[in-house]
């Protein structure tokens, strides 16, 4: 499958955080320490955009469907020309995706994956039915051109980054994120393998990322915020 270079959508990401930076657990279970109003929170934004992108590894730990559960935001997504649901990307550099994921499950809307020539034969015939496939020859996906064939080939305007952790550090540092949201979560869970907003603690990104304020509420202990992402600097 082939897609000319463009302009690419906006790019979101909203995660929930423990106050010492954590997204899970080192077990990387699924994340269920925030309220049920971050949940309403994650539902709304992902409802403002037309498509949803996490990784292979986070659709299994968090066994999502990537829906869109409340009918209301269904019927406005109606209302503005969208879609009743998202489109649903999945990236994975290993190509190791497994076919009876919760997802492939329910056919609400279209499923692409991106990935690499890594991905065996047989899983690219297991999920041929299911999702469309596209597969960059190298040792990892090309995001630049990723959002390029989902802007141009799927009309996506507006994509929110819902994890994990690797595939927002990636992103960020090739300067392809314009927004953060980060629900911090009065839990502190320590420990040196519990993946931070930005993956496993480790390595630095190759520039510091400033970061523009633009909304905060604090509701039952829990605060909200929303980022404008700025231009690294090196």
């Amino acid at each position: 499958m082939k897609s000319a270079l463009g302009k690419r959508p906006f790019v979101t990401a909203n995660f929930a955080l423990t106050w010492d930076g954590r997204i899970s657990t080192r077990g990387s279970t699924p994340a269920d320490f925030s309220s049920k109003s971050d949940k309403r929170r994650l539902i709304e934004i992902r409802a403002q955009c037309d498509a949803v992108l996490v990784s292979a590894k986070t659709a299994s730990a968090d066994h999502m469907t990537m829906g869109l559960p409340d009918a209301a935001l269904r019927a406005a997504r109606i209302a503005r020309g969208q879609s009743a649901y998202p489109l649903r990307v999945l990236l994975t550099n290993s190509g190791r995706v497994d076919p009876a994921l919760r997802l492939f499950a329910e056919t609400f809307s279209p499923i692409v994956i991106f990935s690499t020539t890594r991905m065996l034969a047989r899983t690219r015939t297991a999920l041929a039915a299911r999702a469309d496939v596209w597969l960059h020859e190298s040792a990892s996906v090309n995001l630049p051109a990723m959002l390029a064939i989902l802007r141009a080939d799927y009309g996506v305007r507006r994509l929110v980054c819902e994890g994990g952790g690797q595939i927002f550090r990636a992103l960020l540092a090739a300067g392809l994120v314009d927004e953060l949201h980060v629900t911090l979560c009065p839990r502190i869970f320590g420990g040196a393998k519990a993946p931070t907003l930005t993956g496993i603690p480790g390595a630095f990104l190759p520039a510091s990322v400033p970061l523009t304020r633009k909304k905060m509420e604090v509701i039952d202990g829990e605060c909200f915020l929303r980022y404008r992402v700025g231009k690294s600097i090196g």
